[in-house]
């Protein structure tokens, strides 16, 4: 076998390994991807809404100290937003009414980029990134939301 050949054997082979590989990944559910977005990202938000509800006057003291959002008074801004991570990721975790629990969560992460740490971006970034493909493409056929929607299709 000559060099020209060895490389195209190896090339052929390389490239063969790197379809199947393609393949088989493409085959992995969606679903289960959207899901583990669903959890990761809702607990980001839920364990600091807890944080928030173990400790609120600390929470308040972090609101006049260091977060210093406008507008809001600290201890309105620590009351909302301990609401936001306790009531919206459990509607992430269910699956249900997920592109409309994506948009409070949303707002938060703005509002802290902009005024709170806006040199958090890389991890802004991330969770915004998957709050907008949960909002642009649901949550998938492991949540309450396809559900709902199945039983309505039945019904027409």
């Amino acid at each position: 076998m000559t060099t020209i050949e060895h490389k195209a054997a190896t090339t052929l082979s390389v490239r063969g390994c790197f379809l199947f590989a393609r393949g088989w990944l493409k085959r992995f559910p969606l679903s289960i991807i959207q899901l583990m977005m669903r959890v990761g990202v809702g607990l980001v938000f839920f364990n600091a809404g807890l944080l928030k509800y173990r400790s609120f006057e600390f929470a308040v003291k972090l609101f006049e100290d260091e977060y210093k959002v406008p507008v809001l008074a600290p201890a309105v801004a620590a009351r909302l937003a301990m609401f936001n991570e306790l009531t919206w990721p459990i509607f992430l975790f269910l699956g249900l009414a997920t592109r409309i629990a994506t948009l409070p969560l949303l707002g938060m992460i703005t509002v802290i980029q902009i005024f709170v740490y806006p040199s958090a971006w890389p991890d802004h970034l991330l969770w915004g990134s998957i709050l907008v493909f949960l909002l642009t493409r649901g949550a998938g056929e492991l949540s309450l939301d396809h559900l709902i929607s199945r039983f309505f299709e039945k019904r027409q």
